[in-house]
């Protein structure tokens, strides 16, 4: 009886500081909000190339009139630069501050030709581009709309260099979890630009 007793508190005891330590551990990485590190799945090996916009500045923040806006505010993007080997670009907008735990997909294109230098704003994707759907639903740009009175959220506008003419995926179905996996096995290059916004 008292050994088993001693098990019980022993047992008690260690849950105890498994709390503890994950609730110090937990304290580490999130803030308040509870944002915490968000994979960005680029391999550390790919090349960095550039991309700009007419419509944008990294590091500053997204017009207000493009808050909570969708696809009439599209972003204009062009790049250069671009490794050797390019076969096809994609494109994406994701917010790792969204407070959904894995981050908020606006915009995601693949498929683009490689003789591509520029998409975005207006003007219809190049042949054979495949527009997927966002994590809203859309396939097409929604605009950032982070939640009234939460932190500053930094959206990464990347174009990505591939080594594939194609990933073989369709719009429909595929999920921006699926189509974020098969992107990482093929990515060579990435261009990035940071903008902002908050509520």
């Amino acid at each position: 009886m008292n050994k088993k007793t001693k098990i019980t508190v022993a047992g008690v005891a260690t849950a105890a500081t498994f709390a503890a330590g994950a609730a110090t551990a937990y304290a580490v990485v999130c803030d308040r909000f509870g944002s915490g590190p968000v994979r960005n799945g680029i391999p550390k090996a790919a090349a960095h190339f550039k991309v700009s916009s007419p419509d944008l500045t990294n590091g500053g923040w997204f017009p207000a009139a493009d808050v909570c806006a969708g696809p009439a505010t599209t972003p204009r993007l062009a790049w250069s630069g671009a490794p050797a080997g390019t076969k096809s670009y994609a494109v994406e907008m994701f917010d790792p501050d969204a407070p959904t735990g894995s981050g908020f997909s606006h915009w995601r294109a693949w498929d683009i030709p490689a003789s591509a230098a520029a998409f975005g704003g207006q003007a219809a994707p190049p042949a054979g581009t495949v527009v997927g759907v966002n994590d809203g639903g859309d396939a097409f740009y929604d605009g950032p709309c982070p939640p009234a009175g939460d932190i500053t959220h930094h959206y990464k506008i990347r174009v990505l260099a591939l080594d594939t003419p194609s990933l073989g995926l369709g719009s429909a179905g595929t999920t921006t979890a699926l189509s974020g996996f098969v992107l990482g096995q093929h990515i060579i290059g990435v261009a990035e630009m940071t903008v902002l916004a908050k509520q």
